[in-house]
């Protein structure tokens, strides 16, 4: 069977201000440019879902003001992915190889190979776990949370609170926390009572269903004393309410803020002061920041997987077969919160 010369994609058409819908995205026939050298023809299978695209495609971003280049009107949507060489023109990288890259929202892509990690990776097979992994615990997910431990300089003296704790990345650090860095204690904090108690089976001392009538009550009660640390992927109430919890002198890593992302008017904050009365710090997260410790941070996550010291799984993940025509539908469930884990587009 001869390569591809075409492929289809999905183009970024009506960037959106609130909640993205199908007419956000446009379906189109796209050329494939002849391979130069360093470079690899791939088929893609899986597509990474990350709440942080949803900021990549905002109207009116500020490009210069952005960490990763935002889409631009009818390109194609950014994304990360698990793929397959087809073709090749890099001696690292023959027929077969499987590569996690940006492939972004297309069926075929042509990848340059020489820009390396975390933009382009082979995914050499791990016994006992599946390759959709390096998407998520083994790929952006499990650095991102690494990282937003240590870059605040988590130890096992802390106490970690952590939001979105049945997400791709804060089920990472809940696990991080507490069976790899040791953490005295770790408070996670999901959205169903199911979550909760699959939370605490991570390794979370104890997990609060923030939809609880009573959950200011138990969020109070389960940080008595005060923590030292607050691991922040939803923004908002709950970093606000939070921002009261923190010891003085305490470390904030700010994450993601889920909350926000479909809000153009997001609601401020009522407990500000508390950053300035408490000496709090909090610093920003951004896990291409991770630099030389990305390959290390992956090849612990992965010796931890190995050992049984935490756990790799399929409820680390929620896998939906995809046809490629619904591939914005799978990735709009993001914002419903109803995948486990990480959430992976399997194009069938």
């Amino acid at each position: 069977m001869s390569a591809p010369k075409t492929t289809r994609a999905w183009i970024l058409s009506n960037p959106p201000t609130d909640m993205p819908d199908e007419n956000t995205f446009k379906l189109v026939e796209q050329d494939l440019p002849e391979l130069k050298d360093g470079e690899v023809l791939v088929k893609t299978t899986y597509l990474s879902n990350d709440p942080a695209q949803r900021g990549w495609i905002q109207k009116g971003v500020d490009a210069d003001r952005m960490y990763f280049p935002p889409v631009e009107i009818n390109a194609p949507m950014s994304s990360f992915g698990i793929a397959t060489v087809l073709e090749t023109k890099a001696a690292d990288f023959p027929k077969g190889t499987l590569v996690n890259c940006l492939t972004n929202w297309r069926e075929y892509a042509v990848i340059d190979t020489t820009l390396g990690a975390p933009y382009v990776t082979r995914v050499d097979p791990i016994p006992g776990i599946k390759e959709t992994h390096f998407l998520g615990a083994l790929g952006l997910t499990g650095v991102t949370a690494y990282h937003g431990l240590e870059h605040i300089n988590v130890t096992k003296d802390d106490t970690v609170v952590v939001s979105g704790a049945a997400g791709a990345t804060g089920s990472m650090v809940v696990q991080i926390a507490k069976k790899i860095i040791g953490c005295k204690r770790v408070v996670g904090i999901a959205g169903t009572a199911d979550k909760c108690r699959w939370v605490e089976s991570l390794g979370a001392d104890v997990c609060i269903n923030y939809r609880d009538a009573d959950f200011k009550e138990q969020l109070i009660k389960q940080t008595e004393g005060y923590v030292e640390v607050y691991f922040d992927n939803v923004g908002t109430e709950i970093l606000d309410l939070m921002l009261t919890r923190v010891k003085r002198f305490g470390r904030i890593s700010a994450c993601g803020s889920i909350s926000e992302y479909n809000n153009s008017t997001p609601p401020g904050f009522k407990n500000w002061f508390e950053v300035i009365a408490n000496r709090l710090t909090i610093k920003g997260l951004i896990v291409l920041d991770a630099g030389a410790r990305w390959p290390e941070m992956i090849k612990e996550i992965a010796d931890a997987a190995v050992s049984g010291k935490i756990q790799i799984g399929d409820a680390n993940e929620t896998i939906v077969p995809t046809p490629f025509e619904d591939v914005p539908k799978t990735w709009l469930k993001l914002f419903e919160g109803a995948n486990t884990g990480k959430l992976i587009t399997h194009i069938v």
